[in-house]
């Protein structure tokens, strides 16, 4: 029975995630875009690193903001104001400039190199998951 308990404590040991955890570059889903995770002030962040050399030059033509329709997508911050909250990064948002929304989202580390991103509407039930990978020199 002690040897249970010993594993069960090593498990959670290793198994627990950091806040550090989520920093890095990351593959979008499409594989057509890398996002940069950074820390600033406490709050994670996304920011549109690079992209395919087709959209490189592509604007924010469906932003709601007329004065960011002439910006380049490539930079613009993604993911914005998320804080880590046990094992998981809340109460931030995700912008899709392919329609020009932002929607509530929620992140979490599946391993260390999966990312489960849930962009929603009013409750996490109502909007779509989406996996991005950590994008590594070899890949």
């Amino acid at each position: 029975m002690k040897w249970v308990l010993v594993l069960l404590i090593c498990f959670n040991a290793f198994g627990k995630v950091s806040k550090e955890d989520i920093l890095g570059i990351w593959w979008s889903p499409k594989k057509d875009g890398r996002i940069e995770v950074y820390e600033e002030n406490g709050k994670y962040h996304g920011k549109l690193i690079w992209t395919l050399p087709e959209f490189e030059g592509n604007k924010d033509i469906k932003n709601p903001d007329e004065k960011k329709r002439e910006r380049l997508v490539l930079g613009i911050k993604l993911l914005e104001n998320f804080k880590y909250d046990d094992g998981e990064w809340v109460d931030g948002t995700i912008y899709d400039p392919d329609n020009g929304k932002t929607y509530s989202c929620y992140m979490e580390l599946k391993s260390k190199n999966k990312l489960k991103v849930r962009g929603y509407i009013g409750i996490s039930l109502l909007g779509r998951t989406e996996i991005f990978t950590r994008f590594e020199e070899s890949n």
